[in-house]
């Protein structure tokens, strides 16, 4: 008898009405991300996005792309969605306004082993979130289901953005020297890098993930899930009255990485660490791991989300704007003549 192949695509695992539903579920969530510019709605074969070409003499796209990482991880064990968006479009647009470009718009790929709409919407909701606070559209996505590839119960997100500067005002280190202040913002925690360290120091797993910690305040799990510092907008603010020479995003390589990429030829970057905005949870990942100093350096924001060179006689006036943002932030070292690099004391 000859083998029937009719509905053999959701036999195979792929159910298209779940992608129908969680379009219709996602859609009060875009709409909260609408600015000027957006063109359409969500479902068509592209987002668009009328640029503001009138805004700029010499405008410049600026784009970003990047994921979350193994943070995923402590979002499965916790059923936990709505706030892991926020981290993915937080490493996107804060890379984008560290070069002093606005973003304007936000994609997201979410590629799951099964399409659950109601967690699809969860993470959704997160992204739209991250859009709200960093004032761009959310203007469309995708989300692919890979049964067989992946776990039911699992997925991964990553995503992309557009963002648009003056091209005299772009922050391109051109103007970094020696004397220069460095200006270090709070981190939220640990954001979204160092994530595969955390979880084998802690051992991560449901039995762990529950303990509560006296100096955390919380449990590991709510440190840990908590999302990463979007700084678009005190940037963007800050950048309206004082000249910014360089930033550096604390992501992955932790200072001894990043730091570096902000500086010029032959300008080292003094950073006294009594100064930095060091969070607890650091040091209980150092002690329980047995981690060096420098490792953790080299691994995580340490508490210190953004290191921003300023003329230092425009120090306070920075540290005020970016404080008067909600920021946390205070002068954390300066920049001297030296080999290039990173200099922790």
């Amino acid at each position: 008898m000859e083998k029937s192949y009719s509905d053999s695509y959701a036999a195979a695992g792929v159910d298209v009405t779940a992608g129908y539903e969680s379009v219709e579920l996602i859609k009060s969530h875009v709409k909260r991300t609408t600015i000027p510019g957006v063109i359409g709605g969500i479902g068509g074969f592209g987002g668009m996005f009328e640029l503001p070409w009138n805004d700029y003499k010499e405008p410049v796209l600026v784009s970003g792309t990047d994921g979350v990482g193994t943070k995923l991880k402590l979002a499965f064990l916790m059923d936990k969605h709505d706030t892991i968006g926020i981290d993915c479009v937080a490493m996107c647009v804060n890379d984008v306004a560290c070069s002093g470009a606005k973003p304007l718009f936000f994609l997201d790929y979410i590629a799951c082993g099964k399409n659950y709409p109601e967690k699809i919407a969860e993470i959704v909701k997160g992204v739209a979130e991250g859009c709200v606070q960093s004032g761009c559209a959310l203007v469309g996505g995708e989300t692919a289901e890979h049964p067989g590839l992946m776990p039911d119960e699992e997925y991964d997100l990553a995503g992309f953005t557009v963002g648009i500067g003056e091209k005299s005002k772009l922050v391109s280190g051109e103007h970094l020297k020696a004397g220069d202040a460095l200006i270090g913002v709070a981190s939220s925690g640990v954001h979204s890098n160092g994530f595969s360290l955390v979880r084998k120091v802690f051992n991560i797993g449901e039995d762990t993930i529950g303990v509560h910690y006296d100096e955390l305040g919380k449990t590991l799990g709510e440190e840990l899930i908590t999302p990463t510092r979007i700084y678009v907008k005190p940037l963007l603010t800050l950048m309206d009255s004082v000249r910014v020479n360089a930033i550096s995003h604390i992501t992955g390589g932790g200072f001894y990485e990043n730091v570096p990429r902000m500086l010029s030829d032959n300008t080292l970057a003094v950073i006294e660490k009594e100064k930095c905005h060091r969070k607890p949870i650091f040091d209980l990942i150092q002690k329980t791991g047995g981690i060096s100093e420098h490792d953790m350096y080299n691994t995580f924001n340490m508490g210190t989300g953004l290191v921003i060179a300023v003329d230092s006689d425009k120090a306070d006036e920075a540290v005020r704007i970016l404080t008067d943002c909600g920021e946390e932030a205070a002068v954390i070292g300066e920049i001297k003549n030296g080999e290039k690099g990173v200099e922790l004391v």
